[in-house]
């Protein structure tokens, strides 16, 4: 038996890619699967995107670019910052560091903040990974949870119960990836108060923030003031809201101290982000109005699949309580109602796949046992059908 280090001795492959993985397997064996575990948009990537990659390709950018990206991409990225941005933020290219999707750019936000002693607060439910990466840097995963009156948003009260002097880190994600809730202009500017008063870093993955469903786009921590966010890495990409997830580009953008320091240790590891990645990024980041209806189109989808999904439930299993997503593409409902006594939401999961053929990631890999998520970057069909099955295998506790 091999003698692994302690940076990996309990490092556990991504849940949602292993749940992924068992239901692809059994569609292979010819079995009468629905997949809904994985969070990528079924849309092609625009066209004009598409293009500008095959064109890098075919006038050789193929080569290394800066560690930190290509410098056009880099401006592109921070112009795009600033056109949202608060009042006094002033967004440069300096801060930006493009990475191999936003898992990089939040592995090298908490190798290089976080370190042994350090503790890191993890609001509940969280994306699976975040764990993973906090323990990577050898800190300590400190988590907490929201009311689910709240959306299971958290507080500073709620902040203040786990917080203790070694506490350097908060990791928050809006619109969040399981359960689709979003935190308000006033919630952030309370929070990231908190955060300053103790000198805590806040990691703001906002990588489904143009997937909003009350608007363009959803509030972010960039919105603040400038002195509210001096301790802030923002995480951002382009896979979700370009449906670009096998192109593998993310970005952070921070001080350009820290930045500094994360392009250092990504030119260590990986260099740069694949290059024509890289030009396709570009054209996303600079595309007019015109371009950007296809990514409003794909908004405006996700947004009709939700209160479809909204509607089957209601229709097909009114005792299931659920959060009514207000962004990203995510169900997250209790199945509690559906369960068999004392049944885990792994066990639940297999029961589900097994009996009814519908693949859906157990809460217990987002550190909630009494969620499930489905993910709804399908097609209506499918997602009718979904809860379809989910109602015959329907078996109210009591």
């Amino acid at each position: 038996m091999i003698e692994f280090s302690e940076n990996v001795a309990s490092l556990q492959p991504s849940a949602t890619m292993a749940v992924s993985t068992r239901v692809k397997q059994l569609i292979a064996q010819g079995r009468d699967i629905l997949d809904l575990c994985v969070g990528e948009p079924d849309f092609p990537t625009p066209a004009f995107v598409a293009e500008a990659g095959v064109r890098a390709i075919q006038q050789g950018r193929t080569r290394y670019t800066p560690a930190p990206g290509v410098p056009d991409l880099r401006a592109a990225i921070a112009q795009e910052l600033q056109r949202y941005a608060g009042e006094g933020q002033e967004i440069g290219a300096h801060g930006v560091v493009v990475t191999a999707g936003a898992k990089q750019a939040l592995f090298n936000a908490c190798f290089c903040l976080f370190g042994p002693g350090d503790r890191v607060i993890i609001p509940v439910p969280y994306w699976t990974t975040y764990p993973a990466l906090v323990e990577l840097a050898r800190a300590e995963p400190v988590y907490v949870k929201g009311s689910v009156e709240n959306d299971f948003k958290v507080t500073p009260a709620e902040l203040d119960r786990v917080y203790d002097g070694r506490v350097r880190g908060l990791m928050l994600n809006s619109p969040s990836n399981p359960s689709g809730a979003v935190y308000s202009h006033e919630e952030l500017r309370a929070i990231a108060e908190w955060a300053k008063e103790r000198k805590v870093w806040i990691l703001s993955d906002e990588i489904y923030r143009r997937i909003y469903f009350k608007g363009q786009l959803a509030p972010g921590l960039l919105d603040l003031p400038p002195e509210l966010t001096e301790r802030s890495v923002v995480i951002d990409g382009a896979s979700k809201a370009f449906a670009m997830t096998g192109w593998r580009i993310g970005f952070t953008y921070t001080s350009r101290e820290l930045a500094e320091k994360m392009s250092a240790l990504q030119s260590q590891m990986t260099s740069n982000a694949a290059t024509p990645s890289q030009y396709a990024a570009l054209a996303a980041y600079r595309a007019d109005e015109s371009q950007l209806q296809v990514v409003e189109e794909m908004r405006r989808t996700f947004e009709r699949r939700r209160d479809l999904l909204v509607s089957e439930f209601g229709e097909k299993l009114p005792e299931v309580s659920y959060l009514r997503p207000e962004g990203a593409f995510y169900f997250w409902f209790n199945f509690r109602a559906l369960a068999r006594e004392d049944e885990s939401s792994i066990a639940f999961c297999e029961r589900l796949l097994n009996e009814a053929g519908v693949g859906l990631v157990p809460g217990a890999a987002f550190g909630d046992d009494d969620f499930v998520r489905m993910s709804f970057a399908y097609d209506d069909r499918t997602l009718r059908e979904a809860v379809t099955r989910l109602a015959r295998l329907a078996q109210p506790v009591g």
